[in-house]
C-alpha cells in the first residue's frame, strides 16, 4: 500500500458549554485558542488540533470496554516519570481530578484525568519511539 496514515490531525471532543471548556483547556492544559463561534472552539496542544464541539447533554469521547470500565479514547505522553509526576501534582494542585499514578504492567507508568465535561483522558510516562526520532529526542 503506498498510502499511508501519516498522523491524527485532529480529535473532536464533546463539550457542553465551547467558551467554558476553550476557556478550561487554555488554562489547565496550555492548549491556544484559534477559532471559536457558538458551536465550536478549535484549539491547539500536544502536536494536534482539537475541536470543541458543542454536542448534546451527556455526551463524552469515553467508552465502556467488555468488562464494564470505563475507558479513555486517548493517551496524552510526557517525557519520563519525573514529568508524569510534576504533571499529576500540578493538576492536582488545580483541582483537576486525576487518578492515582499507575503501574499497567507495560514499560512507564500512566494516570487517568478529566475536563469539565467529563472527558476521560491517559497520560503515559514514556514519548513514544517515533516521536522521539522525528524530534530528536
Amino acid at each position: 500500500m503506498d498510502k499511508k496514515l501519516i498522523r491524527v490531525g485532529t480529535t473532536y471532543l464533546p463539550v457542553q458549554d465551547v467558551p467554558k471548556s476553550a476557556d478550561w483547556y487554555v488554562e489547565n492544559l496550555g492548549a491556544k485558542l484559534n477559532y471559536m463561534d457558538s458551536d465550536k472552539a478549535i484549539l491547539d496542544f500536544a502536536n494536534q488540533s482539537f475541536f470543541l464541539v458543542n454536542a448534546m447533554k451527556n455526551q463524552r469521547g469515553n467508552f465502556y470496554d467488555a468488562s464494564g470500565k470505563e475507558h479513555f479514547s486517548c493517551t496524552f505522553e510526557v517525557d519520563g516519570l519525573e514529568n508524569l509526576k510534576i504533571l499529576h501534582n500540578e493538576f492536582l494542585t488545580m483541582g483537576i481530578e486525576v487518578g492515582e499514578i499507575e503501574d499497567r504492567g507495560h514499560t512507564g507508568r500512566n494516570f487517568v484525568f478529566y475536563d469539565l465535561n467529563g472527558n476521560k483522558f491517559d497520560v503515559w510516562s514514556e514519548l513514544s519511539s517515533e516521536f522521539k526520532r522525528r524530534h530528536n529526542q
